[in-house]
């Protein structure tokens, strides 16, 4: 309700089940009277013109903290998980979601999840892919407030190295051959380079997301009276925009809405 007052009109949603919720297969994703699910539902039932967006992954239901299925090696099984996560984002799609966004950054997931949305009749339920997501340090402040940190390892087998140059020029057109709607660069401020590149090469709507890392630093740099918060948050945003992208994923979207109708 508070976001409808503000004029704000879209949301990303994330589901953070109980501990004891969650298992070696992220099984609470994908029960249709899970916590996102609920969510959805009664977002739709309080503001029913609410664009709903949903992250689709696996690391904040798994046991484990990975983005999938892990085999007896303790390796993700990348075809394995695509089974998934189509049957996720099916799920969040029979709640009410307008979208699924697949975070998981597993080879194939958007053409699977497509195909399974499309068998379900959700065909004209678009996907905003996580094309370009970078194993990135920023993601810190939302890993301990999802409690999706993995329990072992790291990501750096599925999420890209941040120390490559071309390497997203193969995803941005794996997913858009795939069938994806909207291009994502995750995180945004330190990738505005990979920004301005992806947005000459796709005609597809450019989405950056501004990722909690980036936000706390700007919000513990402001409660030291170091910075003029406004003033460095607009900044940040024009520079995203001016990069190239069409639609900024934010945690400042409350504050930056109140500052431009002032």
């Amino acid at each position: 309700k508070e976001l409808v007052e503000l004029g704000i009109e879209h949301v990303l949603l994330f589901g953070v089940p109980d501990d004891n919720k969650k298992d070696c297969c992220g099984s609470e994703a994908y029960n249709d009277n899970g916590a996102l699910q609920q969510g959805i539902r009664k977002i739709k039932e309080v503001a029913p013109e609410m664009d709903v967006i949903c992250d689709v992954c696996m690391c904040e239901y798994t046991s484990h903290g990975h983005c999938g299925i892990l085999t007896e090696g303790g390796y993700v099984d990348n075809d394995k998980t695509l089974e998934y996560l189509s049957k996720i984002a099916v799920s969040y799609a029979k709640a009410g979601a307008d979208m699924v966004a697949p975070s998981d950054m597993m080879d194939g997931r958007i053409a699977k999840i497509r195909e399974i949305l499309d068998k379900n009749n959700f065909k004209n339920i678009p996907i905003m892919a996580y094309s370009v997501k970078y194993s990135s340090a920023y993601y810190g402040p939302f890993r301990d407030a999802a409690d999706s940190a993995p329990s072992f390892g790291d990501r750096k087998t599925y999420q890209m190295d941040f120390r490559s140059y071309n390497n997203f020029y193969r995803e941005v057109e794996a997913d858009t051959q795939e069938g994806a709607d909207f291009i994502m660069v995750k995180p945004a401020m330190a990738y505005l380079d990979v920004i301005k590149s992806v947005s000459k090469v796709t005609n597809l709507p450019i989405v950056a997301y501004n990722v909690s890392g980036e936000y706390s630093m700007v919000k513990a740099a402001a409660k030291n009276n170091w910075i003029d918060e406004e003033k460095i948050v607009m900044e940040n945003m024009y520079a995203i925009k001016r990069a190239g992208a069409d639609i900024i994923i934010t945690y400042h979207a409350k504050d930056i809405i109140k500052w431009l109708s002032n």
